[in-house]
């Protein structure tokens, strides 16, 4: 009695209102991607969803895309559970089934023929690869963006890559060329699957953009001499704060200062500036970062 009083407690704790809208969202959004680019052409979307295109090509009518959508990546996510915990198992397993509802009704219910040809592109495998792997892009980049998951295999890869010695990039890139030589081999031909890899990369790309945005920041690690002063005057150009760290030169062993700061892509020249002009003799290296999260709302 009492895990069942806590249960749903728990539960509506977990569910962010905004965040099942945005999955919901991404489910449909991912479903009008692959069903009306993708799918009706027989191209090949990657990780699960690509798998199921095929086995949905590879079996009766009554064993549907929605179906093998279901049935292979909702155990991928429990299986995962442990990992990746209850909110995120839940939030995939919501978003796979709104995609699959999405599915069913454009496929289904919906008065679109989507059967032999794109209702949108026809038969142009370059057009229909390029929409349908930005639409579906848009779709897995909000399902992550929103604490979910699109494809179970992304889940896979965080579980497993490591212990095989791969990155999770590369588990998941492994999985899809793998994927599309089997789809290559079944259907006799290699069009479509090339096709598909173009359908892939205009998703990875996709989903890159929806997830770490257009705005990315930029990470400078300074080393000066004079670091009070260039803190301060980036700090004033700037109104943001710096970190100052304490350094030692490799070779003269004379004391410096290592001082960390983030700027988007539109302020380093004018960061570069000031530095200088505080400390000519000041080295700078930038890296790109994807996110930043800060109290300060104006960082």
């Amino acid at each position: 009695m009492t895990k069942t009083t806590n249960f749903w407690p728990r539960l509506r704790q977990m569910i962010d209102p905004k965040n099942i809208f945005f999955l919901t969202l991404a489910g449909f959004v991912n479903a009008f991607g692959v069903t009306v680019f993708i799918a009706p052409v027989q191209l090949y979307d990657s990780g699960v969803s690509g798998t199921s295109i095929l086995l949905s090509q590879l079996t009766p009518p009554a064993l549907s895309l929605s179906f093998f959508l279901i049935i292979l990546n909702v155990p991928l996510f429990l299986f995962g559970l442990r990992r990746q915990g209850a909110q995120f198992t839940l939030y995939a397993v919501y978003a796979v089934a709104c995609y699959a509802l999405g599915a069913w009704l454009i496929t289904d219910v919906l008065p679109l023929d989507v059967s032999m040809a794109s209702p949108l592109a026809g038969t142009d495998l370059l057009l229909c690869s390029l929409f349908g792997g930005v639409i579906s892009g848009v779709g897995s980049g909000l399902a992550i963006k929103f604490g979910g998951a699109m494809d179970g295999i992304e889940v896979m890869a965080v579980i497993f890559a490591k212990r095989l010695g791969l990155s999770v990039g590369t588990f998941v890139m492994l999985y899809n060329v793998a994927l599309y030589i089997v789809c290559g081999c079944v259907i006799g031909s290699w069009i479509l699957p090339l096709y598909s890899i173009v359908t892939y990369f205009a998703a990875l790309k996709t989903l890159d953009f929806i997830v770490e945005g257009v705005e990315r920041s930029k990470a400078a690690m300074i080393i000066t001499t004079r670091p009070d002063a260039v803190c301060g005057a980036l700090t004033a150009a700037f109104a943001t704060g710096a970190t100052q760290l304490a350094a030692k030169g490799g070779f003269s062993k004379d004391d410096r200062a290592l001082i960390y700061f983030v700027v988007n892509r539109f302020q380093v020249g004018r960061m570069q500036s000031i530095v200088h002009e505080q400390d000519p003799l000041a080295f700078i290296t930038i890296s790109e970062v994807a996110d930043v999260f800060s109290a300060n709302a104006d960082r």
